[in-house]
């Protein structure tokens, strides 16, 4: 099934350092665009993550330090990137958790202003956990019968979840062909950071899910003990969810101007 498309969408897998979101960098990005008239265009880019790779990690994606020893940056690729995606929705296989919140955090580190508030976001495992409790391998094998010979491969990742999530359209009758309402289904839990540490209440409005403030409302926190903006800044939270933070604290002082 071809997708119902209005705007370009971006399937992309990345391979890292590790699977931490705040502290692991980009070893290598692939990126399949795919436009409203069907079009489709590569990206796949090594990087230098300027740390070194871990022997646990190298096992799995293949990508050892001196692999990447002369590939540029992610900060050299950074704008490059990003033009990429900027006009696109995203789509991945845990990208909601894991391949848009770092991808996040690196733009952020180049001083890029990403943000997903205009973009939807498909995550095909997510579809496909709530439909069938699956891996990759194995949703690529249900849905399209084929062996993903290549897994970890962040292009043969990156095309398998773009043939996976056109065959789930064609297999589930209640699918419907929207990025928007496809977004809303892949979406576990919706959350105001990518790292989920700032929730929503069941009236729309920011809470903490952590901590000692757990369920609190992140307006009425910031307001009656201001030091604890600070902490989190000071701390090890992702970027973005720093990002946000500052967003509901300047919303809230500039309530108080007017």
């Amino acid at each position: 099934m071809k997708l119902n498309i209005s705007r370009p969408i971006c399937f992309f897998d990345l391979e890292t350092t590790g699977i931490q979101v705040a502290k692991d960098r980009i070893v290598e990005i692939s990126i399949l665009k795919v436009f409203p008239d069907g079009r489709e265009e590569e990206y796949t880019q090594r990087i230098n993550p300027t740390v070194p790779i871990p022997p646990a990690t190298t096992a799995v994606h293949g990508i050892s330090d001196a692999d990447i020893a002369d590939a540029p940056t992610f900060a050299q690729k950074a704008t490059e990137i990003h033009n990429i995606i900027k006009d696109s929705d995203l789509a991945g296989f845990n990208s909601n958790r894991f391949d848009i919140p770092l991808l996040a955090e690196e733009l952020l580190r180049c001083d890029i202003d990403f943000d997903m508030k205009n973009k939807n976001a498909i995550d095909v495992q997510n579809i496909f956990h709530k439909m069938e409790q699956r891996t990759l391998v194995a949703a690529y094998k249900f849905y399209c019968d084929k062996d993903l010979t290549n897994a970890h491969s962040a292009a043969a990742d990156t095309m398998a979840t773009y043939e996976v999530l056109k065959s789930q359209l064609d297999r589930y009758d209640e699918l419907e062909n929207n990025m928007k309402s496809l977004a809303e289904f892949s979406t576990r839990k919706k959350s105001a950071d990518f790292a989920g540490f700032i929730g929503y209440d069941d009236k729309g409005a920011e809470i903490f899910t952590f901590g000692k403030h757990k369920g609190k409302l992140v307006e009425a926190v910031l307001e009656n003990e201001p030091g604890y903006y600070g902490w989190i800044q000071n701390a090890d939270f992702p970027l973005y969810t720093k990002k946000v933070l500052t967003a509901i604290k300047l919303r809230g002082f500039n309530t108080k101007l007017f």
